[in-house]
């Protein structure tokens, strides 16, 4: 049972290694949707690499109550830990990114003139992500109640909802995904907000009670609420609600309460 945590993070890993695999065979192809036609990615392997990169993020939530539960802990863990969030939430959303950028730009009138360089900013997210993991691990012991910066699980999970949304295109957001530049602002936001001294409270509080969870009772409500509407999109609204609620959040640190910007 003591290595359980270990396979747990090891199965994150291998999780983000099939979603990867999925999400470069997508080939950018052309459909038409309410009579507008418009570029997508192979919609069945993307579509389940997106569903890989939840059954690692499924994996990620589990190991550390794992260990806590068996009163498991070591140096080796940690750094698993931290290798396998590279792959799954920053290398596979870098490689979503980079086939939707590829499709966007497979429609322009000069798609044959455009470089391949047009599309690397996507793995800014991979290299943020591990910026972001290597500071973790050097603050992890002042990250006790709250993130400092986005954690890249929810980069992950943000990402990973575009091939469902370009899948399902509720509310046409499939066609708004289309556009280079909302690709690239969307690019530059998550890797500051990775990186950024915002903290961001945790989805497990330390105290059940509505001075210290109410922040994660709302980001439940408001989600629960908005799936039987947004359907798959209410995946990118949690983590834009999470991101905000962390904002206004006075996060509890070293037994004060702090402001959610330090």
């Amino acid at each position: 049972m003591k290595h359980l945590p270990n396979l747990l993070t090891l199965g994150n890993l291998f999780f983000g290694c099939i979603a990867i695999a999925f999400i470069l065979n997508a080939q950018p192809f052309q459909t038409v949707i309410g009579g507008q036609e418009y570029w997508v990615m192979g919609v069945q392997q993307a579509y389940l690499g997106s569903i890989f990169i939840g059954v690692a993020a499924i994996c990620d939530l589990l190991d550390g109550p794992t260990a806590r539960g068996l009163r498991v802990f070591s140096p080796i863990g940690k750094d698993l830990d931290s290798l396998a969030d590279l792959v799954s939430f920053g290398v596979a959303p870098s490689m979503i990114l980079f086939k939707m950028l590829w499709g966007a730009y497979a429609s322009e009138p000069n798609a044959l003139d455009v470089q391949m360089l047009a599309m690397c900013p996507a793995f800014l997210v991979a290299c943020f992500a591990a910026l972001r993991l290597a500071k973790f691990n050097n603050t992890s012991q002042e990250q006790k109640s709250s993130f400092q910066g986005l954690p890249t699980p929810a980069v992950g999970l943000f990402v990973a909802s575009f091939p469902l949304i370009n899948l399902y295109n509720p509310y046409g957001l499939g066609l708004r995904l289309q556009s280079i530049w909302t690709l690239y602002i969307i690019i530059a936001i998550l890797c500051w907000l990775m990186v950024s001294r915002i903290r961001f409270f945790k989805l497990i509080p330390e105290k059940w009670s509505l001075k210290y969870s109410w922040p994660q009772i709302i980001l439940i409500i408001i989600t629960l609420a908005a799936i039987p509407v947004l359907q798959v999109a209410a995946i990118p609204l949690a983590i834009i609600l999470y991101v905000l609620l962390s904002l206004v959040y006075k996060q509890p640190e070293d037994g004060t309460m702090s402001k959610a910007i330090s």
